[in-house]
């Protein structure tokens, strides 16, 4: 079941994004660290109602933000669609151990269902350039790279952009 996080579980969240980060890591992809995601990053998707967690037999596994929020970072990307009416996706993940199961595709169909449902032009999200499998994932969905951005507290690395249109 996929629904809106509860401020109580934010504890949970973070230990499901500090698994993927470490799991990562391993793997050899510095996507997430000590800095992101944080605890004031998911307070305020929760002020916003936009942090949702995926709950299976009583535990979160996974999680997903869907803002109308455009970050500062996206300012200098030529998106295929104007700067209106759109939806950002962050901070998805699925604990380590349910990886692979198709939790990731449940979580962007519910936040893809959830577009067109509002009506929103596109779909933005960024994924780490080193993170090929995400990318993969991504594309496979049909959206489209756009371009980069830094995150420097995160990696020397760029982001890639990615957009999917609805309209």
């Amino acid at each position: 079941m996929i629904r809106h996080a509860k401020i109580s579980e934010i504890t949970d969240i973070l230990a499901i994004t500090k698994a993927c980060a470490h799991a990562m890591e391993q793997k050899g992809i510095y996507q997430w660290n000590e800095h992101y995601p944080s605890r004031k990053a998911f307070e305020e998707d929760l002020k916003r109602a936009e942090l949702y967690v995926l709950e299976k037999e009583g535990a979160i596994i996974g999680t997903v933000v869907i803002s109308t929020h455009m970050d500062a970072e996206y300012i200098p990307i030529q998106w295929s669609t104007p700067n209106e009416n759109n939806i950002y996706i962050h901070r998805l993940s699925v604990h380590p151990n349910h990886q692979g199961k198709g939790y990731a595709r449940q979580l962007m169909d519910f936040a893809e269902a959830f577009a067109k449902k509002n009506r929103f032009t596109a779909i933005r999200l960024d994924t780490f350039s080193e993170n090929k499998k995400n990318q993969l994932f991504y594309e496979t969905r049909g959206y489209q790279k756009l371009g980069d951005i830094y995150f420097p507290k995160q990696s020397t690395a760029p982001f890639h952009c990615y957009e999917l249109i609805l309209a």
